[in-house]
């Protein structure tokens, strides 16, 4: 007789971990990956199958981790232009193959959070979930009423877990800020800060309800947009009943094409949903992964997940909505300036790397479908002007860009030659015909009116030229040759002179000490040991600041 043994408890499932044990687990598995990392890269030559089989042992990892650590693996699965296939391939697995946990755990916390049994609450209650997620899983239901609808059942034991990851989390931040002064400037303390928040109210069930009748109502008016309508009667805080609503997942193009949706549109119209949440409501959805997003038959646009939301300032949002405008006018100056208020970047005494990158994307990347030659030169451009790190990146506006990032994932996805401009034209010439009564929806309307106006009335090419030249001739404009391998070239040959005078200096130091002790001198002589080491510590620093940079200037290569 073949008994069927359960299967191993996941490491953060088990009941007595502890602080020191989730640290260990957590920093043992990093440094696993950058050995896998490395290996691959140096031994394995990055081979395909190598990838594969690495992909999958950081899917399985991120699983044994648990909910914080597939977060941050759903995030990077839609990222099809910065990770290898292989990796994005192997990470999408875990929007819809996080492993669930017993319907018999999930029908104790309904019973216990809604305080009735699970038969008298549902006239039908499937008790294999439809779906699970990285902090809980759903299970369908039917009302006695008739209606059809989805039980979200929040994980047992996730508080405990994320007390002891943001403690990990906490004296990570603690280490570098005190080891690592340079880490400062990126304000790690509030990003983790509001991490935490983010994750805290994501567990909140009450409050995801409320955050799904907001978006309800933002979006009303618009009928190819569909939130689910929230159920309180069965409802609270690690239990929440939603209407039922399916839909293909969002980036499943082989079966949106074969129900004849079109993919171009879908595109415009999450294009413009986005638009309309950042720029008119401040308040937008901040995790919009594949797992949260779907598509009906009709081809409207469903909304799922309300647990990860954030909320603008009316301050930002105009700053935005200005920033915005700026781009599709590729006004480098404007949107400089604009970063510069919202923190984006600090300004540096040389602001040229930073001006030419700006004008670099604005060119390239606006209204042109994404090319490969454009990333590689991308690249070195990013070398050059990082050499001066002048970005940072503050706490509140992470997870803007975190959704704007991975719903580019998504479209690219979808439409590999997507234009996002393109896209964003339903949404221009919306707020262009409006007559806002607020103050926020007349400056937005303001900038539409004005970005339209600057497209009927821009310079033909041959007065371009004439301006570029009288702006020559008035010494307005200078040219400067610049040659990047050059400039990497000196960086490392000065770094390497460096070394070699420090290791000369530390032998000379050596030797002296060594003829001074040999004379019966030990004073000198340990004086002598002493600056040798010092300096050969110099020399070593030296050292790694070269392998460093030829370490970047390779990457660039």
């Amino acid at each position: 007789m073949v008994v069927k043994t359960a299967p191993k408890p996941l490491r953060w499932q088990r009941s007595n971990y502890s602080l020191l044990g989730r640290q260990l687990d957590i920093f043992s598995s990093a440094a696993q990956l950058m050995f896998y990392l490395w290996w691959d890269d140096k031994v394995a030559r990055n081979a395909s199958h190598h990838r594969y089989r690495r992909a999958e042992w950081l899917v399985g990892t991120l699983l044994d981790l648990g909910p914080t650590f597939i977060k941050i693996g759903q995030a990077l699965s839609t990222r099809a232009d910065i990770l290898p296939k292989e990796y994005v391939k192997a990470l999408a697995t875990l929007q819809d193959q996080v492993p669930e946990f017993s319907s018999v755990e999930a029908i104790a916390v309904i019973e216990s959070e809604l305080g009735n049994s699970v038969y008298s609450l549902f006239r039908d209650f499937d008790e294999f979930p439809i779906a699970a997620a990285s902090l809980g899983q759903v299970h369908k239901a039917r009302l006695h009423t008739g209606e059809d609808v989805v039980i979200k059942v929040q994980r047992p034991g996730l508080e405990k877990l994320f007390q002891l990851d943001f403690q990990a989390l906490q004296d990570l931040v603690k280490i570098c800020n005190r080891f690592f002064p340079w880490t400062r400037k990126y304000e790690l303390q509030e990003i983790y800060q509001e991490f935490v928040n983010f994750l805290s109210q994501e567990i909140d069930y009450v409050q995801e309800g409320k955050n799904a009748d907001r978006f309800r109502e933002n979006f009303r008016d618009y009928t190819n947009i569909l939130v689910p309508k929230i159920y309180w009667r069965y409802t609270s805080g690690k239990v929440l009943g939603m209407e039922y609503l399916p839909g293909i997942k969002i980036n499943d193009l082989q079966t949106l094409e074969s129900c004849g949706i079109d993919v171009k549109q879908i595109n415009v119209l999450g294009i413009c949903c986005y638009l309309k949440q950042l720029l008119e409501d401040g308040f937008f959805q901040a995790d919009p992964h594949p797992g949260n997003m779907a598509v009906n038959r009709e081809g409207s646009l469903i909304f799922y997940d309300f647990g990860m939301m954030a909320e603008l300032k009316s301050l930002a949002k105009d700053r935005m909505i200005r920033t915005f405008f700026a781009v599709l006018k590729k006004d480098t100056e404007a949107v400089l300036n604009s970063l510069i208020e919202m923190g984006l970047i600090v300004p540096v005494p040389d602001m040229k790397p930073v001006r030419r990158m700006i004008t670099f994307l604005l060119e390239n990347f606006t209204e042109k479908p994404l090319e490969i030659k454009a990333l590689r030169e991308l690249r070195s451009e990013l070398y050059a002007m990082f050499q001066q790190q002048p970005f940072r990146l503050p706490a509140q506006m992470t997870f803007i860009l975190k959704s704007l990032t991975t719903l580019d994932g998504i479209a690219r996805t979808l439409d590999p030659q997507y234009n996002p401009v393109a896209c964003a034209k339903p949404f221009i010439r919306r707020v262009t015909m409006a007559r806002g009564k607020t103050s926020l929806i007349s400056g937005l309307t303001q900038q539409a009116r004005d970005f339209v106006k600057y497209r009927l009335q821009q310079p033909r090419q041959g007065e371009i030229i004439r301006r570029m030249e009288q702006r020559i001739e008035r010494g307005e404009l200078e040219f400067r040759v610049r040659s990047l391998e050059s400039d990497r070239l000196l960086k490392r040959i000065n770094l390497a002179i460096k070394s070699l005078i420090y290791v000369c200096v530390s032998g000379f130091f050596l030797v002296a000490g060594t003829v001074l002790l040999i004379g019966t001198y030990p004073g000198g002589a340990i004086a002598f040991f002493t600056l040798s080491g010092f300096t050969f510590l110099i020399f070593l620093n030296s050292l790694l600041k070269l392998s460093v940079q030829e370490k970047f200037d390779n990457l660039s290569e």
